[in-house]
């Protein structure tokens, strides 16, 4: 088994290289899925969530409104991001380890699909990957992302899309998993989906080649 940790900020595209990954074998995991699961009614996280942010985060059909939870959590004001976090991040780290786990004795590609590689994992990163890929794209890009993807197709006003892009920059300095780019091989998500298909084409072969990593593996394809 090969541990692959596949990060990137918000809006770089990562999800779409976990699908071209995936596309060629790879087992992906995503951290976001994993923590919907965990968050739907009646899970410990739920109710954890609900104990700490109240009931206002709770929607009509009592799931999580999660949208609600985004702006408690990022509200520049008075941000709680790590209170989030904090509940979050330990269940899904144990749930995940205990998924990379069952393909152990394989020889299988595991990919582990994170925003928060960096800052979720810590000094254990060595210990739990052997391979980082980090998706990078220009700033204009993710948040153009990130705003299609909260639209779903819907045109909105000029004042909710100054709100989104606001959300997305706000979030955006939250993270910093780029500063990492020397531990990684560098996807850059700024053309084309057939230019980054051919770019995830040279990932696959480098994760396939059979050789060990060297001391410092940053590349960018």
């Amino acid at each position: 088994m090969l541990r692959v940790g596949l990060t990137g900020d918000l809006g770089s595209g990562k999800s779409t290289v976990a699908a071209m990954l995936a596309a060629r074998g790879a087992v992906v995991l995503s951290s976001d899925e994993a923590a919907r699961e965990m968050m739907q009614p009646g899970e410990s996280i739920y109710n954890a969530i609900v104990a700490q942010f109240g009931s206002e985060v709770v929607a009509t059909d009592g799931t999580l409104d999660r949208r609600k939870l985004a702006q408690l959590a990022f509200d520049p004001a008075s941000p709680r991001v790590a209170e989030l976090n904090t509940i979050v991040h330990p269940a899904v780290l144990a749930e995940q380890a205990k998924q990379v786990a069952a393909f152990a004795a394989t020889d299988k590609i595991v990919v582990v699909e994170s925003a928060l590689i960096f800052s979720t994992y810590g000094q254990t990163v060595a210990q739990r990957f052997d391979r980082i890929v980090l998706v990078v794209a220009s700033e204009a890009r993710k948040i153009s992302r990130f705003v299609a993807r909260v639209l779903a197709g819907r045109i909105p006003s000029a004042e909710e899309r100054t709100a989104l892009e606001a959300d997305a920059r706000r979030r955006l300095a939250l993270q910093d998993t780029e500063s990492h780019a020397t531990e990684c091989l560098v996807v850059r998500n700024d053309g084309s989906l057939g230019e980054l298909e051919a770019q995830v084409e040279s990932v696959w072969h480098e994760l396939t080649a059979g050789t060990p990593p060297p001391s410092s593996i940053s590349r960018e394809f």
